[in-house]
């Protein structure tokens, strides 16, 4: 594919001039008296991704938090990649393929999962959506409640354990005083439909919000529709003097969702809303189902003391069809073949128990906090052959056919953590903390008609992380980090060896990271902030895509590796009615040793698969809080590697969208009215790659031209 570049600076380049210029006209109040569009507080943000009630801005970190509001900018609230828009470092890629599930990566960490999120935690409330292997799940986050989210990134995130690039926390409203109850639907280019309601409010000393969400989509490509429900609900209480418990029950259904699958560069070129003759041959798609539930419960205990606790249980079930060829599978020459079905099913819990004290040390303020976390998982895993009849002759393709796997894959962590963050002059802080993670895993094998393959594997590290801020202003912050990251392999990684032989992959061994930062923070005025970070990590026995064929993945560790980069960010008014928020990335990440990948040698500076060198987004809003609102979007990418050879591209591209609504004033409710433009150039791009697809079908295709209207009512 064609390679396009220089795109990131243009966009760096409008972003700080409309936020310079814009901010020199920033005024606190309106001269006209109207009530303007709320903005986010920027001060007060407390750093709750560090577990620590110390505001964000005095933590040597980058830490970045988002107002979910998605109907603000005339958005159905489906993607989690709707509401990161402005968050440098952060690449979520909506694929357009509900088979998959979105990619999510932070600094290049992440970039080469197949299948759902790797190498960045994931946490609802507190609690993990994350398996204690390092797979995450972000399919069944419901934003209709979710009233924030915080985004960590960088050497502090060691401290959740088994991830290396960042955590991402989102964080469901709270019921208030007044009921508060909203409905809305959404619909648009493709087929598109969103409907969602939410409540809540207070009875008697509870307080609750529950929301539901439909969406469904015949999708942009052929072969690719869709259908999804999800349930998200919060009960709190007061307990006592000091206590608060709550409770968080959330469910995702998707009972429906083809898979067009990967196109070659020939394909795209042909006809980009194309499937490949092999999604209809063999009908790939997916199903899932999960249901969670979770008690987090905090105590003050006394003046200095204060105890968090919270345990969470959960089932997960997903069937999916691949495209592996049934001559592939015969079992007389491969008797070891998993087949084209998969069908895991996974129960998963655990628990964490956290105490935190604040005190004085030689007159100055520390805070100290000590955790213990367990989470297990216990997953039933089947594989069955896609066909019916004999391989070399089936009789009907795309079904469910002889079982060919049969085992139960268990896996467990016992993790302690202490954070330490010290005030130790007028102008110095000081934040020092550790991990140790013990991970197992086990698997028996209840299919022995081509031997035992049941194993055992562990793996364990112990992650020390420190950092020192320093302000010379009562706005400026600068601070510098350091820290180690441990990535085990997850059970996706493990499922297949690189051989085609039976068994799990337990010869991967868990990759290890150097991670420093330098940055700085800035408050110009009480609604602006920029921030800006330098990164540097250094990691070994990269855990890299050996092999990709027909949906089915295997894994190698692949020696060395290096990110380095530099993010900005901007947030704040920029003039009467108008806010701007606005990151840039710039990323390289290179191999620094020879390695071999399942097809092509990987020399080294050769750029690492799925890694743009530069993207970033910006969003410039102007209006009032009723009337008309308008808004601008700009996100985009510099070309992406494809594979470990880099002999394949993704071109890089630039997109705009436009939004605009009237907001009605029918006290004591509000009626929404919205119009949305995405893609308003009607670019062709690829929005998405497949890593080091062994057919050479790399690209997935972001849709053209899109209308979105919108109308909601809250009562």
């Amino acid at each position: 594919m064609q390679h396009r570049a220089g795109w990131g600076r243009r966009l760096l380049a409008v972003s700080i001039a409309t936020g310079l210029v814009g901010s020199l006209q920033a005024a606190e109040t309106n001269s006209d008296g109207a009530t303007p569009r709320p903005a986010p507080r920027l001060a007060t943000v407390h750093a709750t991704a560090m577990r620590m009630d110390i505001p964000a801005f005095d933590m040597p970190a980058s830490i970045s938090e988002i107002q979910v509001q998605p109907a603000a900018s005339g958005k159905p609230g489906v993607n989690l990649s709707e509401t990161m828009v402005g968050i440098p470092g952060v690449l979520d890629r909506d694929r357009q393929n509900y088979a998959q599930d979105a990619q999510l990566s932070i600094r290049g960490f992440g970039s080469r999962s197949t299948f759902g999120v790797r190498g960045v935690r994931v946490y609802t409330d507190g609690i993990p959506g994350t398996l204690p292997d390092g797979q995450g799940q972000i399919s069944q986050i419901n934003l209709a409640t979710a009233e924030r989210i915080e985004v960590l990134r960088g050497p502090f995130s060691a401290l959740y354990g088994n991830s290396s690039g960042g955590v991402v926390q989102i964080f469901t409203a709270d019921g208030g005083d007044t009921p508060v109850s909203t409905v809305g639907i959404y619909g648009g280019s493709y087929g598109t439909l969103t409907s969602s309601a939410t409540t809540r409010g207070k009875l008697g000393a509870v307080s609750y919000n529950v929301g539901f969400t439909h969406f469904q989509t015949d999708g942009y490509r052929q072969h690719s529709q869709a259908q999804r429900e999800s349930f998200n609900a919060k009960f709190g209480v007061d307990v006592g003097s000091g206590g608060r418990l709550n409770l968080v029950i959330n469910s995702m259904d998707l009972p429906h969702a083809q898979d067009p699958m990967g196109l070659t560069a020939d394909q795209y070129r042909e006809n980009r809303r194309q499937a490949v003759a092999q999604a209809y041959q063999y009908n790939t798609r997916k199903s899932a189902h999960q249901t969670q539930a979770g008690l987090v419960y905090d105590q003050h205990l006394g003046e200095h003391d204060q105890l968090h606790a919270m345990i969470y249980g959960g089932q997960r079930d997903i069937t999916q069809y691949l495209s592996i060829p049934a001559a592939v599978q015969n079992i007389k020459t491969k008797p070891g073949h998993a087949g084209g079905v998969v069908n895991p099913d996974t129960a998963y819990g655990g628990g964490e128990v956290r105490w935190t004290h604040q005190d004085e040390l030689a007159g100055r303020p520390y805070e100290l906090t000590v955790g213990l976390t367990y989470d297990m998982q216990d997953q039933a895993r089947r594989g069955y052959e896609n066909f019916i009849g004999p391989a070399l002759h089936p009789l009907q393709l795309g079904v469910k056919g002889n079982l060919r796997r049969n085992e139960n894959d268990d896996v467990y962590d016992l993790d302690q953590y202490v954070q330490w963050y010290w005030h130790f002059a007028d102008r110095w802080s000081l934040m020092l903390g550790a991990r140790h993670d013990d991970i197992r895993f086990n698997e028996h094998d209840h299919y022995l008609a081509n031997g035992n393959d049941s194993g055992r594997a562990s793996y364990g590290a112990t992650t020390p992380v420190a950092g020192v801020q320093f302000r010379p202003l009562d706005n400026l912050r600068v601070y510098a980090s350091y820290g180690k990251g441990f990535e085990s392999p997850t059970y996706n990684e493990l499922g297949y060896r690189a051989d085609g032989a039976p068994g799990l992959a337990f010869n991967l061994r868990p990759s290890m990271s150097q991670n420093y930062e330098l940055g700085a923070k800035w408050q110009p005025t009480r609604r602006i902030e920029v921030d800006a970070a330098v990164f540097l990590s250094h990691t070994s026995d990269e855990l890299a895509v050996y092999g990709n064929t027909d949906g089915r993945a295997t894994y190698q560790n692949l020696g060395r590796t290096r990110r380095q980069g530099y993010e900005l960010s901007f947030t704040g008014d920029v003039g009467h009615d108008m806010r701007l928020v606005a990151g840039y990335t710039h990323l390289q990440a290179t191999y620094e040793s020879q390695g071999q990948g399942s097809s092509q040698a990987i020399v080294p500076g050769n750029r690492i698969p799925g890694v743009p060198s530069s993207y970033g987004s910006l969003r410039l809003e102007h209006g009032k809080h009723y009337g008309w609102q308008q808004g601008l979007e700009l996100s985009g990418t510099s070309s992406t590697p494809a594979n470990d050879g880099n002999t394949a591209f993704a071109a890089g591209y630039m997109l705009v969208g436009l939004d605009t609504a009237w907001v009605f004033d029918l006290h004591p409710s509000t009626l929404r009215l919205s119009a949305r433009l995405d893609n308003l150039a009607n670019r062709r791009y690829i929005g998405s790659v497949i890593v080091d697809d062994g057919n050479s079908r790399y690209f997935e295709p972001g849709p053209g031209r899109a209308v979105m209207l919108g109308a909601e009512l809250q009562f």
